[in-house]
């Protein structure tokens, strides 16, 4: 597929109104947290949409990659919207975490790659947000933390759980405890993130170009990996054999196999149906 240019779709598409915005351009659709006075904060009309926006893109065929990303150069997202939250009875906090924290399931779930594109601070939902996603290409400005602790108050999308898995207990500890930021770099170094940090203006290039790249890949095979990843996440090893042997045997005996084999010897490119993806 092509490089993502200036006059890229998703590199030019305009900025409207609405507090989550979408739009697809062939396989790829971009999906931007649009309330950048606020610092893209996560209310609940927002995680609502959010989670709408990548279960859309999920179900439809054509697509095979979300980028996520937030309006502004200055957050990804700055977390909750602590307006909405403060003073909530035990209750409606109870209904308020779990609401997050389905948004969070449901992008970590996805059944297709949710790429977020950091490029900006994303802390406390924010850096949940990013926590849940396939994977994230982060801008050296970006900063990640969860400080939930300095407000009296401790992650509540799943930052306690994810953290610790993809970095470690001892580190996720220190970082949850003391509220302090990891920088871009550290991010890096400490494999949250899969590439180098990029200057900002190279963000959603990056971003898109791995989603492209992504897209020209089987459709099944792709999501064959992520149900193997995620049925291994927290499986004993035994289990997640016993998962990649059944998705890798479907993948060898049907049609998009057939079509990859076939142009690797005919040394051509692979042309996968969208259909071919389908379970």
């Amino acid at each position: 597929m092509p490089e993502p240019t200036a006059t890229d779709p998703l590199l030019t598409a305009p900025v409207g109104a609405d507090p989550v915005l979408t739009v697809t351009d062939g396989a790829v659709t971009l999906v931007r947290i649009n309330r950048p006075e606020v610092h893209n904060a996560l209310n609940l009309a927002v995680l609502a949409a959010l989670r709408g926006a990548v279960e859309s893109a999920a179900a439809d065929p054509a697509v095979r990659v979300v980028v996520l990303t937030g309006t502004g150069g200055k957050a990804f997202s700055a977390g909750a919207d602590l307006k909405e939250v403060a003073g909530l009875s035990p209750d409606r906090a109870h209904r308020a975490m779990r609401h997050g924290q389905r948004t969070m399931r449901a992008i970590e779930r996805a059944e297709i790659p949710v790429i977020a594109a950091v490029n900006g601070v994303a802390l406390g939902g924010g850096f949940e947000l990013v926590l849940a996603s396939t994977f994230p290409v982060l801008s050296r400005t970006a900063s990640l933390g969860l400080p939930e602790s300095g407000l009296g108050l401790i992650p509540g999308y799943g930052g306690t759980q994810r953290l610790p898995r993809a970095v470690g207990a001892p580190t996720a500890a220190h970082l949850m405890l003391t509220g302090a930021r990891l920088d871009a770099e550290r991010a890096h170094r400490l494999g949250l993130a899969p590439v180098p940090p990029v200057e900002p203006e190279d963000l959603l290039g990056t971003a898109l170009r791995a989603a492209r790249r992504i897209a020209e890949q089987g459709p099944l095979a792709v999501r064959s990996i992520l149900r193997a990843l995620e049925t291994g996440r927290d499986a004993a090893l035994d289990t997640g054999l016993t998962a990649e042997t059944g998705l890798a045997s479907l993948a060898l005996a049907g049609p998009e196999s057939a079509e990859g084999i076939a142009a690797f010897l005919e040394r051509r490119a692979a042309h996968f149906d969208a259909r071919d993806g389908e379970w």
